[in-house]
């Protein structure tokens, strides 16, 4: 594998180091942020179950260097291989969401059988198959992209393979997972060239099954009415909201300094976790929380607009992977913040790149990495699997691309 990333052009090798730098630093400021507030948020759950205020952070770190080195080798791989695969890769996703429901692979947290355990780590399959499911996608918009936008058959087989793989999510379950996968699955249909008749027939089937979906499970219907009036129940079934709303009180303007959330000390439950952002915005304030809501909106918008330079360079594969994986983010980032805020009913979905968790920090670091690879090679005139380029073709920096064969 190595010898293949060897002999191939990358960001890393040959002019050195030479990626998109704006998206760069601000998924890397995230990184950092989300270290500083997992470093807070945790410290008295740390000390308390361990002894050790600093042991989710060391995990976290952990995790962030596993993630870190993962989007480098990430970096190097040309998105050819990627389309090539995607069938491969699917497959794959689909192993993992059927293992992580056999008893004694899948381990069981909260009552949801969501992580297969490796010694001391958890991973989280579901991370995974959303990246998967999103290259898969890509590449049949590639393959079948006049179909898609001409005929009805087109727009219905990826629900082939999309309804499949909602069902084995629902099964853990993860309804935060599937309405995100889905989510960005339809936005690529959408980019993809799907008539609006066909695309608002989707929307309304997909609204109706969450419709089903939250009247069939007692759990979820409650957490819809206690949504609605936390209040009302504020020791019980709306006691997580409350406590994520008096942390945003109590930060008011400027917050109440890092380090000092009174929330973070027993009272929210999971605020290093689902609820970061409520101790955030306890400890930074509205300026703190409205500061880090702009720099996830800048690389979400930056991811897209990665994906539209890749359109008009029509790289089109890599194109829709970028839209595909800037919609991932952008669903986690509003259902995230929307159930911290109260706007949303809860539900324990990530934040990407601040919250806690090896798996979905691993992915988003991939994710970041493929971003990243897509922005290089449109500027490098790659992404063409009819043509092939050796390391001659990049020798000279000040010169264009003299040759392809």
């Amino acid at each position: 594998m190595l010898a293949f990333l060897r002999v191939r052009p990358s960001p890393l090798l040959g002019r050195g180091f030479d990626v998109d730098f704006p998206m760069l630093a601000g998924c890397l400021g995230l990184l950092g942020l989300g270290l500083v507030m997992i470093t807070s948020a945790s410290s008295e759950v740390a000390a308390a179950l361990s002894g050790n205020p600093m042991y989710h952070m060391i995990r976290h770190l952990v995790y962030l260097v596993i993630g870190l080195g993962s989007a480098g080798i990430v970096l190097m791989i040309p998105m050819s291989f990627w389309q090539r695969y995607g069938w491969m890769l699917l497959l794959a996703a689909f192993g993992l969401l059927v293992l992580v429901l056999i008893p004694g692979i899948g381990r069981e947290v909260n009552g949801a059988r969501r992580w297969i355990g490796f010694g001391a780590f958890n991973v989280q399959p579901s991370e995974i198959a959303k990246v998967f499911v999103v290259v898969y996608l890509a590449g049949y918009l590639v393959r079948r992209q006049e179909e898609v936008r001409e005929s009805w058959m087109g727009f219905f087989k990826p629900f082939v393979v999309l309804l499949p793989m909602a069902g084995l999510l629902l099964l853990e379950p993860d309804f935060g997972a599937t309405v995100v996968m889905m989510g960005s699955a339809m936005a690529m249909l959408f980019l993809g060239g799907v008539g609006l008749l066909r695309f608002g027939l989707m929307v309304a089937l997909a609204v109706g099954a969450v419709f089903v979906l939250v009247q069939t499970q007692e759990y979820r219907l409650q957490r819809l009415i206690t949504f609605t009036d936390p209040w009302a129940d504020q020791y019980g079934s709306g006691y997580q909201l409350t406590q994520a709303l008096i942390a945003f009180g109590r930060g008011e303007w400027f917050g109440v300094g890092l380090g000092n959330s009174i929330q973070k000390q027993f009272y929210l439950p999971e605020a290093h976790t689902d609820f970061v952002f409520s101790v955030l915005a306890e400890e930074l304030g509205f300026v703190g929380a409205l500061a880090t809501l702009a720099l996830f909106v800048f690389v979400c918008v930056r991811g897209l607009y990665i994906g539209l330079w890749a359109e008009k360079a029509k790289q089109f594969f890599s194109a829709y992977v970028a839209y595909g994986l800037s919609f991932l983010w952008i669903g986690q980032f509003l259902i995230n913040i929307g159930v911290n805020t109260g706007l949303l009913p809860t539900k324990g979905l990530t934040l990407p790149f601040l919250s806690y968790g090896g798996s979905s920090l691993v992915i988003c670091c991939v994710s970041l990495a493929v971003l990243l690879r897509i922005e290089w090679e449109r500027r490098n005139v790659l992404g063409n699997e009819d043509i092939e380029f050796s390391e001659e073709d990049f020798a000279e920096p000040n010169k264009e691309v003299a040759h392809a064969r």
